[in-house]
């Protein structure tokens, strides 16, 4: 789940663009598309339907999530509370049942017992899409293994609003989630990512932010980057700049307010190295590897065709042969 929101909470209640008064009416159907939104009810059998909630506004669950979370038989959610407050702006009475990381265990075959008697249940999220950094997945698992069919309502998700407000490359990126909280565990996995040839998005808590941000300066070269905070609500802010000066920035300011989804650019593109740069990425890399591996390590950090990787690597073994 990626959380950046907690519906109605003492100050961050919905405003005009997002309150009640606002929100689409589940109950009016759209002309010409009823067999679309049609939600799933009675007559059509068991089956599970991932819906997306929103990460800060209200109205972007829209009219699809909305019908289907009125229609169906159970809501599985991550806290019962949080949900209570979405479903009540949408005057939803459907009857929830809390789904978590703590519980999965206990609640899974009181699920599958409801799919066994012919229901439909929902499962959600705080905010954004389910399944992402939730045990989501594992109701999906057991759906699909009992042949119950599982469908889904895409929607709001705070990795792709940031990805695409970054202003960096969206054509490959690589969702990493939290980093570990202990700085050398830290720097080890940022070290892991920094030959991935794509943007990265991390996920990370505002107490921890320039310290996360100095740590990818540190291992990962300066590099442009992006921190987005308080998305789709009315205080939203995407910073954007070198790593180094982000965390600067972060060090001297504090913490922000909200949860926080960095954006990091991909590495150095391939066309930016020479010959002699790549020779030595292989020299290196042959340290630890063979000449096989270490060609194909180097042609997936850099993008290079793998050819002519490995042509390079066996003309450097000939020279020092």
């Amino acid at each position: 789940m990626v959380k950046n929101s907690s519906f109605g909470s003492s100050n961050r209640k919905y405003r005009s663009n997002s309150s009640p008064q606002g929100a689409v009416d589940h109950r009016a159907k759209p002309s010409g598309r009823d067999e679309e939104c049609k939600p799933p009810g009675a007559g059509v059998g068991p089956r599970l339907v991932v819906v997306a909630t929103p990460i800060g506004n209200a109205e972007d669950l829209g009219y699809r999530g909305a019908s289907i979370l009125a229609g169906v038989d159970l809501i599985a959610c991550e806290d019962t509370r949080v949900t209570a407050k979405l479903l009540a702006i949408y005057q939803i009475q459907t009857p929830t049942l809390p789904y978590h990381e703590h519980n999965a265990r206990q609640q899974l075959p009181l699920l599958m017992k409801r799919f066994k008697n012919g229901e439909t249940v929902a499962l959600v999220s705080d905010s954004g899409t389910p399944l992402v950094s939730d045990p989501g997945y594992r109701l999906v698992e057991a759906a699909l293994s009992a042949d119950v069919p599982v469908t889904a309502v895409p929607g709001p998700s705070a990795i792709m609003a940031a990805l695409v407000l970054s202003g960096l490359p969206t054509d490959r990126f690589f969702f990493q989630g939290f980093l570990p909280k202990k700085a050398g565990q830290r720097r080890a996995a940022l070290r892991a990512l920094a030959t991935i040839p794509g943007s990265l998005v991390i996920l990370e808590s505002a107490k921890r932010l320039a310290a996360m941000l100095s740590d990818a300066a540190l291992e990962l070269g300066e590099r442009p980057a992006s921190v987005a905070r308080e998305l789709t609500k009315k205080f939203e802010e995407v910073r954007r700049d070198e790593l180094g000066m982000l965390a600067a920035h972060y060090a001297e300011a504090g913490a922000p307010k909200g949860e926080v989804t960095v954006v990091i650019g991909p590495p150095a593109a391939a066309s930016e190295l020479t010959d002699a740069e790549l020779d030595q990425m292989l020299t290196d890399a042959m340290q630890s590897a063979s000449v096989r591996d270490a060609a194909a390590n180097v042609a997936a950090a850099t993008g290079i065709q793998k050819r002519r990787v490995y042509a390079h690597a066996l003309a450097l073994t000939k020279d020092t042969a």
